[in-house]
This record gives C-alpha cells, structure tokens and sequence, in this order.
C-alpha cells in the first residue's frame, strides 16, 4: 500500500487527465501516520449509488427491458429475453460514462455505493452460479467483472472511493424485483442459499484483494463490502444473526482489515446492540431512511417530516444519536446508505412552492446524516427519465439538492506553527476539565492518557484536512468519519506501547482532539 504522500504525485497526474482545478501549493508535509487504504476507509463518506448499472430497475432505466422475457422486471427477465449478452453490455458501457465520473466528483462526493449481484461476479469465478437460477446464463453476465474492477480503477482517478454493494444474493433475500429475480425470496428458505452467499462473498472478496493489489499501483479505494442489501428475514430473524457471525469469520480469513457492512432491517437497536456484541472490529450498519412508502409517510405534511428529522426531541435524530454512540463505543459506525429527495404526493397537498419544501427536506437530512453518522449516499444518481425527487442530477440542476455537499477550502491550507498552540491550549482546557469531573469519582486514572489522546487525535483529524485538501477536486476536503473504528485502532497502538491500564482514558481524549481539531480547521479554513 502507498503511503498518503504519494497520494499527492498521484493527483497531480490526474489533473492532466480530468482538468481538475490545480490545488494550491504544499507547503509543509505532516509526516502521515496512515496509508491511502486508510484515508479512503476511515474518511466520511458522502456518496451516491449507481443505481441500474448492474443491478437493473426497470423505474429507474426502462431500455434494458424492451427484449426481456415477462415480466420484464429484473435481472433474471432480460437474461431470458432475446439479445440479453448485447443489451446488458451496451448499457454496461453507457449508463455510467467519463463525464459522469467527472460530474460526481465535482459535487463534492468522495464515495459511490456500487450494487451489483452474485451473477456478476461468474466471469471471473463461474462457480458463483452453480445450483442457482442463473446457472445457464454465464455467457450473459461473464463480462460484468471487468466493468466493475474497471469502475474501481475510474472512480480511484477521480479521488473516489467504492463500496461493493451485492444488492443481489442467491435466492433472492427479500421480495424486491432489484434482487435479481422477480420470483419468489427464498434465500431463508432453501438451505442452499445461504451458504452458498458466504462462497459467493468470499470470492468476491478474493478476486476484489487481487485486483486492487495486482493494479500498477495498487488501488486503496475499496471502502468495503455491503453484505446483503435490504436483507426481509422474517421469522428468520436468528437465522440471520447467525449467518452474519459466520460471513465476518470467514471474510476476517481473508482480508481481516476490511470493512463490513450490514443492512439494519429497519431494527436500529436491536442491530446495534448485536455488533456492540459481536466482537468484530470495523463492521458498519446501514439504515436506510424513505419517508414515502407507508400510509402514516403517505398522510404525514413534508414540513412535518422536515421537522421530525431536524427536530432534537424527535424519534429519528435521538435514535441516530443513541445508535451512533454505541457503534462508535463498539469500534464500528453507522451509514445511511440509501436515501432520496422522494415525497409522496400526499405529503406535498396544499404546498405552494414544493422545491422550497423538498430542499428543506434534503437539508434537514443533510443536517442530521452528517452529524451523527459516519457517512451517506443518496439513491440515486441518474434515472432515465427526469425526476428531481430520485436523480440526484436532476435534483442538483432544480436546486432541490445543493450543488455541493462537504466543506470546501476558502484557501491555501498550510502547516502554520500556530496550529500547534491552538492545540495545546485546547488539550490544556480539555485536560482539566476531564481531571475535574474525575475527581468527583476515587479512583486509580492516569490522565495523561487522555492528554495523550488528545493530541494525537487532533493530528489524525488535521492530516485527513491537510492532506484532502490537497489531493481533492476544487478544494474539497475529507474529515475523518469513522471515529470509532480509528479511536479503537489507536488505543490498540497506544496500549501496545505504553500499556492498556486506563485506556479508556486515552480513546476519551483522542475523541475530543478529533472533535476539536474540525471546530478549529473550519474556523481557519471553511
């Protein structure tokens, strides 16, 4: 893996290739205490999905299904239709173009969510497809690996990060046409499936370790695997805690630094509660949040879920408080990863001006996302025909949706030797003030842990500013996101050396110099 500095030789190269705007000059170089991996891996993540690149929505794209079998609604249909191997590769080699590439990037997004599905992976290991539906269409599906190794490839030169998302599992396991299939789930049902996912995940995983390591250089933009997207066990609840215990093991085998992902079904806590108790580092939940689909969303007025989400008092942004805070305890995090500007009609009755409500909307979920999670993507990027309620390009171009999401520079950022006082001063404050309220309680401390802390969390958080800051599109900047994760692989380092008595005293201040170094880079910087 290279380490950070190169990263800077890397974008200067890319500037020639994208017309990126020319960053401003490097003036000191902190000496970089992470890899590349770990500043895509551990920054926040501000995303969007490829939504009907690999894994089809008829809503979303309607050509691929003019020649698919009936009932024209998934993957599995246009597999059986006529000219299926020519009408998936045109659209594999169409939906998402260069310009594309470029326009994300300059909106500030560092991170797409990439779904695609177990079939997609047969080119590169056909066994993925034994015992399945799919097993007579390899021919089909065989060149979708190397548009998806490639998209990893493109989306590292412009600075982007991928999360593989398999939106598509053996047997379906939920009853969605976007899981591959339009019959019937049984991926809880047939004792095959589930299984065979872990074969189908660990295969994935291998051939993803070996291409970003065989690529000249190695690629550090695979921010992790989605396991099962939107996974409906229904009374199989347990059966799917299980599985989840058995898929990190064997994934840990492979690549035990990866992270892992895991939809919430819509279970925050209990979720939380079972990776708090897992015991596997860096595993992230993901909660996706729509507010247009049940009857209550449907009769609710758009200013009242503005204000259910803006609102402290309210249900969503206390839960996101409560789940973020234990996660982050766990080593782990919490993303949002699928969310829209979409309202249903009955939410919009009455409205005046309907994109001032929906950009209120948007806000208020900006707002909430980016305060207490580790990071987001919006569903979806682009749809066939315009809809600024779903597209986030047409969203952008109605100004439903800002046309930047992130903090961006108002000029050169530099090294200054003040940043040093203004962190010693703050780690003296946030010193006494944990020395005090420990007082209160007997005991054994060593408080110059939490000092410790302090200090090094606040160089972590200003290396990922400086740093971003100069190998980012226009100026934009990258914090660091998943704290949990990085303050538990820091207290591991700091305990490994100086030993582990009290080293809940060191992740304390090593959390407050990451939050004290971001109020002290956006005031000088932002």
């Amino acid at each position: 893996m290279h380490k950070v500095a190169s990263a800077l030789k890397q974008h200067l190269h890319l500037q020639h290739e994208t017309q990126a705007v020319t960053p401003p000059v490097v003036q000191t170089m902190p000496a970089a205490s992470f890899t590349d991996v770990d500043l895509y891996r551990y920054r926040k993540q501000r995303g969007v999905n490829l939504g009907s690149w690999f894994v089809l929505e008829r809503w979303i794209a309607d050509a691929p299904f003019q020649s698919a079998d009936g009932p024209a609604q998934s993957d599995l249909d246009v597999a059986r239709g006529s000219h299926a191997k020519e009408v998936l590769e045109r659209h594999w080699d169409t939906w998402i173009t260069e310009e594309d590439w470029a326009w994300i990037a300059d909106r500030g997004i560092n991170t797409v969510r990439l779904p695609i599905g177990f079939y997609h992976i047969c080119g590169v290991d056909p066994t993925v497809l034994q015992g399945t539906n799919f097993a007579q269409f390899g021919h089909v599906f065989e060149g979708a690996w190397r548009r998806i190794t490639g998209a990893i490839a493109t989306a590292h030169r412009y600075g982007l990060g991928v999360l593989i998302d398999l939106h598509a599992a053996p047997g379906k396991q939920n009853a969605d046409s976007h899981s591959g299939s339009s019959a019937e789930p049984t991926f809880f049902t047939d004792c095959h499936n589930m299984p065979h996912t872990i074969h189908v995940l660990s295969v994935l995983l291998s051939q993803l370790t070996a291409f970003t390591r065989s690529h000249n250089p190695p690629l550090p933009n695979v921010v992790g695997i989605e396991l099962l997207n939107e996974p409906q066990p229904g009374p199989h609840n347990a059966s799917l805690g299980r599985w989840y215990l058995d898929t990190f093991r064997m994934l840990r085998n492979i690549d035990p630094s990866i992270p892992l992902y895991i939809g919430d079904i819509w279970q925050t806590d209990q979720y939380a509660e079972f990776l708090s108790n897992s015991g596997v580092s860096f595993v992230v939940l993901d909660h996706h949040l729509y507010r247009c689909f049940t009857p209550q969303d449907i009769s609710t007025p758009v200013s009242q879920h503005t204000r259910s989400l803006s609102d402290p008092n309210e249900w969503a942004p206390q839960m996101f408080a409560r789940v973020s805070q234990k996660l982050d305890g766990a080593g782990g995090g919490m993303i949002v990863g699928e969310w829209s500007c979409g309202l249903n009609p009955g939410s919009l009755q009455g409205i005046g001006d309907e994109d001032s409500a929906k950009r209120e909307y948007v806000q208020a979920q900006l707002q909430l996302y980016d305060r207490y999670c580790a990071g987001w993507f919006f569903w979806t990027y682009k749809k066939q025909y315009r809809d600024k309620g779903w597209s986030l390009r047409d969203a952008v171009a109605s100004d439903v949706f800002p046309s930047t999401v992130g903090a961006r520079t108002n000029g050169a950022v530099v090294d200054d030797p003040e940043r040093t006082v203004r962190r010693d001063r703050a780690r003296n404050e946030a010193s006494a003030q944990h020395s005090s309220h420990w007082s209160q309680y007997p005991g054994n401390y060593e408080h110059w842990r939490f000092a410790d802390g302090f200090t090094e969390g606040w160089e972590d958080a200003w290396q990922f500013f400086f740093i971003s800051s100069h190998t980012q599109r226009a100026g934009f900047i990258s914090e660091l996101g998943f704290k949990g994760p990085w303050a538990k692989r820091r207290s591991r380092e700091h305990a490994s050396k100086k030993g582990s008595s009290n080293v809940w005293e060191y992740e304390h201040g090593f959390l407050q110099g990451v939050a004290a170094a971001r109020v002290d880079f956006e005031r000088m910087y932002c």
